[in-house]
């Protein structure tokens, strides 16, 4: 019988699985081994996801619902049906966020740190917070009256602040609202005790808003959308338009009011008539400070590591530690495994190179580079000492946009030859090349990611850097900055892939070739997300033909796995913990070279409407190593979920008497012992030349 590979059952809805992964963050609160603030840190980390996921994806699902515009994905949910599902799920889990939260502050009380109102806390306490309102916060929070002569205010995204009902002298009520500014902390912190901004503002109404009598208040948080719209063919100035575009985002609708559970109805009432929100986009948090990212303030407090797990340093490998990043590649290619693995090496790759009077050319894609980037820094001094930078600084890099365009400008200010994008696709490709006049010849060093250039989020997120100074990929590496510079739209590379012309395809004849393997075929595919339909459905015939997969899917996967005839050889597992896993790896047991590495996942996103690299890994050693990454993690038994074929992940469960393995942890342990090893051998190797030196002498 055949079977229809487009059928709407056989594949999970994109925003639906997205939820299920925020769950699974929300679920290492759980996990009563951790530290009390490793476990508020996952809180943070949910709120935070939870924001971006409102500002774009809901937003952009009730934009289309109030078009009238029916668009569906494999799944064929409608946009009414998903935000019917969407609205239903988080108000489910919203109980289960207040449960995990009190259950956290309550083990932290007893380590001594509490998180209470400023009406909770003792009266010597409350005096020394009264100095503090009057001195930092009085004179910058804002009381606004909202009636006739004053309008209700514009609110810009994620505005927080207090509604109040007031009684004046002739015993009219009045309503207005107080806004708190972002430059003011979350908490006031006092003898381990964080007392959360909006109960000190409630307290001292009566000053902001004198000759008034509070009848009742409510603190309140808006999001607005937050997608920038960008008519890319009509903008003459691409620089002015992102200006403008970042201007607007503040001016978006409002998708979701989020208040305290006590909040008194006719004040939700007055909101709501200003605001125009859908009544399920409406969230009572009952016991959670509203602004949940915000808990990073505690969690970042410096007197509290000891609540946290304990920290790795990112270790820099011999020899790395000593030689040169150019004389490395020029004798062998080179691997690394972020964050285990210092991404130093990578930030004095371009050091190194701006700094070198043989130095002819750097080039190289930034995406996310961070607000202090060293990257940055050393590709300006290059340009400013006269040698030819060239950068491609992505402007669409959603919520990066403002920092890469300071980045931007500043780079154009140096002299470097600055590329905004290019029209239509977003360029997610991580690549640097140097080029160097060594002997009267032109010597090219090549440096390929699957991570931004950001030396911050390389502390946290797991990422693959690779070094070569193959003349191949480096022909193919020119090839690609002449197409970001030039006009070419055939451009063709010849050993590494490019999308949205070769990935895709690429990935396809992969899974196909190994399918023809049948039951010795063997793919393995890590990544963020899948849910591309033409790779689901090429993963879904491997199966069919008996070919073992294994998916090692973080985030969105719209796969269903263990379906019979279809999905039964395929497993789904995501690996949540202390680092955000974050590499595309995919291997394939009987192709030449086998393993690769890229930025793109395997969504229409990356594959069809950006400029994307995979790199094919030749080096045999470099390759069985990322392979031992992948079998490592899909051995996993205390970080790794598992899905099943209706759509929900279960924590794995290992089995009585057998062997723990944390995959982060083990990869910790196995870098320090390297680490240590080497630098012994070092140590040796010095003592050994000392010793040979003061022979001879």
């Amino acid at each position: 019988m055949s079977i229809d590979l487009n059928d709407a059952s056989l594949y999970i809805n994109r925003e639906l699985s997205w939820l299920q992964f925020n769950t699974r963050v929300l679920s290492q609160t759980d996990r009563e081994e951790l530290p009390p603030l490793e476990r508020l840190k996952f809180i943070a980390i949910y709120g935070t996801n939870l924001d971006e996921f409102y500002m774009v994806r809901v937003a952009g699902l009730i934009s289309l619902y109030k078009a009238g515009i029916q668009e569906t994905g494999a799944d064929r949910l409608t946009p009414a049906q998903q935000l019917e599902e969407i609205r239903s799920y988080l108000h489910r889990e919203k109980l289960r966020l207040e449960k995990v939260y009190n259950s956290i502050t309550d083990e932290l009380r007893e380590e001594g740190v509490e998180v209470l109102p400023f009406k909770n806390i003792p009266k010597e306490l409350q005096e020394s917070i009264k100095e503090e309102f009057f001195e930092h916060i009085f004179p910058v929070v804002i009381p606004i009256a909202v009636d006739a002569t004053h309008p209700f205010p514009h609110l810009n995204n994620l505005s927080f602040g207090l509604a109040v009902t007031l009684r004046d002298m002739d015993g009219k009520i009045k309503h207005g609202l107080v806004r708190i500014p972002r430059l003011l902390p979350r908490f006031l912190k006092i003898e381990g005790t964080y007392i959360p901004i909006e109960s000190v503002v409630e307290h001292f109404i009566g000053d902001l808003f004198p000759g008034y009598t509070k009848l009742s208040t409510t603190p309140f948080r808006v999001t607005r959308n937050a997608d920038l719209e960008i008519e890319e063919e009509e903008a003459d100035d691409f620089l002015e338009m992102m200006e403008e575009g970042l201007r607007s985002r503040n001016k978006g609708n409002v998708v979701r009011l989020e208040l305290t559970g006590d909040a008194d109805k006719d004040l939700v009432n007055f909101l709501n008539d200003h605001l125009h929100i859908c009544e399920e986009d409406i969230y009572y948090y009952r016991s959670i400070p509203l602004n949940l990212g915000a808990l990073w303030q505690i969690v970042g407090e410096k007197s509290l590591t000891h609540l946290l797990l304990p920290s790795f340093t990112p270790k820099t490998i011999s020899p790395f530690d000593h030689e040169s990043i150019f004389s490395i590649i020029e004798h062998q290619d080179s691997l690394l495994y972020h964050p285990y693995e210092s991404f130093d090496p990578v930030v004095k790759f371009i050091q190194e190179a701006a700094a070198s009077s043989d130095t002819l050319a750097i080039r190289m894609t930034l995406y996310r580079v961070g607000i202090k980037s060293p990257i940055v820094k050393a590709l300006i001094d290059a340009a400013q000492d006269g040698k030819q930078v060239t950068v491609l600084v992505e402007l669409k890099a959603r919520f990066d946009e403002e920092n890469n365009l300071r980045w931007a400008k500043r780079l154009e200010d140096a002299g470097a030859h600055v590329v905004y994008g290019i029209p239509g696709l977003k360029v997610h490709a991580k690549i640097a090349q140097v080029i160097k006049r060594k002997n009267s010849q032109l010597k090219s060093y090549l440096h390929l990611a699957t991570g931004n250039y950001n030396p911050g989020t390389a502390k946290i997120y797991t990422d693959v850097s690779y070094f070569t100074g193959r003349k191949d990929f480096n022909d193919d590496a020119t090839r690609f900055f002449h197409f970001l510079t030039g006009f070419s739209t055939h451009t063709r590379l010849k050993r590494l892939y490019m999308s949205p012309i070769q990935i895709k395809p690429k990935l396809i004849k992969l899974i196909e070739n190994e399918a023809r393997y049948g039951k010795e075929g063997r793919i393995i595919l890590k990544a963020n997300s899948l849910a591309h339909p033409e790779i689901i459905r090429a993963l879904y015939r491997a199966s069919m033909a008996g070919c073992r997969v294994d998916l090692i899917i973080r985030g969105i996967c719209c796969l269903r796995p263990g379906i019979e005839g279809v999905s039964d050889n395929i497993s789904v597992s995501s690996i949540i913990g202390k680092y955000l896993e974050h590499p595309r790896i995919y291997y394939f047991e009987h192709d030449e070279p086998g393993c690769y590495i890229s930025s793109a996942d395997l969504m229409p996103r990356n594959l069809d409407r950006r400029i994307e690299l995979m790199t094919p890994i030749f080096e045999k050693g470099l390759a069985e190593r990322l392979y031992q990454i992948l079998t490592l993690q899909l051995a996993d038994t205390e970080l790794r979920w598992e899905l099943r074929k209706d759509g929900s992940y279960v924590r794995f469960e290992r089995q009585e008497g057998a062997n723990a393995i944390n995959s982060q942890e083990l990869l910790e342990k196995y870098v320090n012992k390297i680490y240590n090893k080497t630098r012994k051998s070092s140590a040796n190797y010095v003592k050994r030349l000392a010793e040979k030196l003061l022979n001879e002498s």
